[in-house]
Formats: structure tokens, sequence, C-alpha cells
């Protein structure tokens, strides 16, 4: 790990952090600080609470208790179009709008950055963002079909591309790979690690660990709190991970690389 990405300034924080659906807690005051120029990955046991934490950190879902800040102004103070240029986000409902183009859908990320003549008055900048996020999804081929045409993986693909039309300091990505086959996968990863190395904060719930292993840091949950919390390469974030997961798996180094071995014993 580059000693530069530790001294980055935080872009996104959740300070203590509690959330509720219905009368049933899901989050115990969570801290979690994320970084500009930083890949974050969020990982756990089914339930952990990464979701909810994502939405929580989005403003799609309040919180019971505790604040989340954006680049140092709570989230609740921003108004609503400034937070959509600020914060993109993916989550896990890759259905989109069936009839529509995939241009078109790309193209919807700029809209935070429109006036009142919404997409209609789409400049070249603009119409840039979106040409450059399909090369980056490998979604260019696509731009004409519907997305009903589309299948599971290339829809995901597609509305990544919205996402990164938004140009955002922060992204939000709630299991972003789930439909991928691995060659994309891989592809996603080239994205974040770009995308975090212009600058962006980025933040992703993972299931794949090796992939979180690509990330900068690691955030580990389990039951609605914050188990650990720190770079990929520290030993207390790999043996947080193995507890989680029961022992399920277990992190060697190979080479450079931090990979996850599957223990069947």
């Amino acid at each position: 790990m580059n000693a530069a990405h530790r001294h980055h300034p935080l872009a996104v924080e959740a300070r203590r952090v509690s959330a509720s659906h219905g009368h049933t807690q899901v989050l115990f005051e969570v801290n979690m600080p994320a970084r500009a120029g930083e890949w974050l990955a969020i990982v756990g046991p089914n339930g952990a609470g990464k979701s909810t934490l994502l939405r929580c950190l989005s403003g799609l879902m309040p919180t019971v208790s505790g604040e989340v800040i954006l680049q140092g102004q709570p989230l609740h103070q921003w108004p609503g179009r400034a937070r959509a240029q600020h914060l993109a986000w993916l989550g896990q409902d890759v259905s989109g709008d069936p009839a529509m183009a995939v241009r078109d859908v790309v193209a919807l990320g700029r809209l935070p950055h429109q006036g009142w003549l919404g997409l209609a008055g789409m400049r070249a900048a603009d119409l840039g963002a979106v040409s450059q996020a399909m090369q980056d999804t490998d979604t260019a081929w696509a731009a004409d079909r519907r997305m009903a045409a589309l299948s599971g993986g290339e829809r995901q693909r597609v509305l990544l591309a919205r996402a990164l039309a938004v140009q955002a300091p922060v992204m939000l990505l709630d299991e972003p790979v789930s439909h991928l086959d691995a060659p994309h996968q891989r592809l996603l990863a080239r994205v974040l690690r770009r995308e975090a190395d212009k600058g962006r904060c980025v933040i992703s719930v993972l299931h794949e660990l090796p992939l979180a292993l690509a990330a900068d840091r690691i955030a580990v949950m389990q039951a609605g709190r914050m188990v650990a919390h720190g770079y990929r390469d520290d030993p207390q974030v790999h043996r947080a991970i193995e507890h989680v997961f029961e022992q399920a798996v277990t992190i060697v180094r190979a080479d450079t690389r931090w990979v996850v071995l599957p223990s069947f014993g």
C-alpha cells in the first residue's frame, strides 16, 4: 500500500450509525470512515448489515441515531440535487426500464448536472461522460439496444455505466459483480481501481472475497456491527474475515497478492 493513500481526506463517514427495519434494529452504532482516492470493500456474512449501511450512506435509508457526514457536512443538510451530484449509487436491482435504450439509461447519470431542460440540454462534456462510461463497462456495443434484450450481467454493466457517468466524488456500489462473469469481474475491478486512483471514494459491498482483497481498505461486518476496519494487508482484518465466516476461509500470501482459500475441514 502506498503510504500516500493513508493521508487522503475523508470523503464520507458513518458516525455511530444505528438503523432499523421496522421494529428490528439492524445496525448498532457503526463507525466507518471512507477516504477520497481509496476503494473500500465492505464484507461480511448474510444479514451482517452491509447493504443497510450502504443505503444509510446514500441517504436512501434513514438512521435511527448517529449521522452520515459527506465531505465535512451532515448528509441531511445537503440539497437533493447537490447530493445526487456528489453520490453515485448502484443498487442490487439490475432490471432497469426494459423499454429504454442502453445509451439513454447511461445518460440518466448526467441528470443531476442538468438544468430545467434535463437530458435535452446535454453538452459535449455530458456526452463524453456517457460515451466513456459505456466504453469502460464494455457496453458501447449495445448503445442502441433495449434493456429488455440484455442478459442480467449486461444490464448490471449498463447500470454501472450510469453510476460512472455521474462522475461523483463518492461511488456507492451494492454487490456490483453479482451477475458478472469472471472477465467482467476483472474489468470492474480495474475500473474501480482507476476511479479510486483518480481521487474518487469508491465503496462496494462484496460477497466475492478475492475481489475485496484487491481494494485499499476492507470493512468487516457481522450482525449489524463493525468488527474490523483497516487496510487489505492488515493481519487483524484477515483474522476478522476468517472469524465472521466461521473459519470457512483462510487468507494467505501468494507472491505479491493476498488470496482466499476455502477450508473444508
